[in-house]
């Protein structure tokens, strides 16, 4: 672990924030890139992705409120301002409300996701690698690439078992940097040219893809990340991305027997 980067004489610069905020501006380098190409970077375009960043903002932190809960024995709300961390999912959820919020404010109506995908999958890819470096790494295993937590342990894993016991564990945020990375470069030529993997697919289906690769593998990636479970032996994170897992693809076989209908009748 190295959840210090470095010192700036007495100042600590912590990793997870610089990966984070690197990872970040990558993902909003990328997105006006794109916007530039298909002629969509105006100021519209600037007030949506701040909404989007405000909502992430504060989601990120509320997203923690239920695992606040089942830890703390008597909930305050002081408890949970100075509670620790950040929540990817809740993120992830108030970035893409901020965003809707603000196109029907403005009174923007295209659709936006498909611009943002390269940029967040790579972004999120890279701010998991400060995770990794300061948080716990995943459930332990006799895997040959199994990570350690050497001492002296930061005050946050003080109830980590495995690190305790100094026992392998599985790196579990860079499993998923990776998936992130491949998803990310994979979808990254469709965002460039404004089409789509498949020819039934529309304006704003990208961004629904990434959506359910990415709640698809955040369901497995649980089972390795060593979690606490909530409810039928499931962890919340795999609880939240339960609703993307069903619901998309539903949505995706609905539009795939559209177009073939209207193929069909044409």
């Amino acid at each position: 672990m190295l959840p210090v980067l470095l010192h700036i004489g007495s100042i600590p610069i912590w990793s997870h924030a610089v990966f984070v905020g690197l990872g970040m501006l990558l993902a909003l380098r990328m997105t006006w890139l794109l916007a530039r190409r298909h002629g969509r970077a105006s100021p519209e375009f600037i007030w949506i992705l701040s909404g989007g960043l405000v909502g992430a903002a504060i989601m990120a932190r509320f997203g923690l409120l239920p695992r606040y809960l089942l830890d703390a024995n008597t909930p305050t709300v002081g408890g949970f301002l100075g509670y620790g961390g950040r929540s990817l999912l809740g993120g992830l959820a108030g970035g893409y409300l901020g965003v809707v919020v603000t196109k029907w404010a403005i009174g923007y109506r295209r659709h936006t996701g498909d611009l943002l995908v390269p940029g967040v999958a790579l972004g999120i890819a890279i701010g998991r690698i400060g995770c990794h470096l300061a948080e716990q790494p995943g459930s332990v295993t006799t895997l040959p690439w199994g990570v350690h937590v050497a001492p002296p342990l930061d005050p946050s894993l003080r109830d980590c078992v495995a690190c305790l016991a100094g026992a392998a564990m599985h790196p579990s945020f860079l499993y998923e940097s990776l998936f992130l990375l491949v998803i990310g470069l994979w979808l990254y030529p469709y965002a460039r040219r404004s089409n789509f993997p498949a020819r039934w697919m529309r304006e704003g289906d990208l961004f629904k893809l990434f959506l359910l690769a990415y709640a698809v593998a955040r369901f497995l990636l649980e089972f390795v990340r060593g979690s606490p479970a909530m409810l039928f032996g499931l962890s919340g994170s795999q609880l939240a991305v339960l609703v993307p897992v069903i619901t998309l693809p539903l949505y995706f076989i609905r539009s795939a027997r559209t177009a073939q209908t209207a193929a069909r009748t044409a």
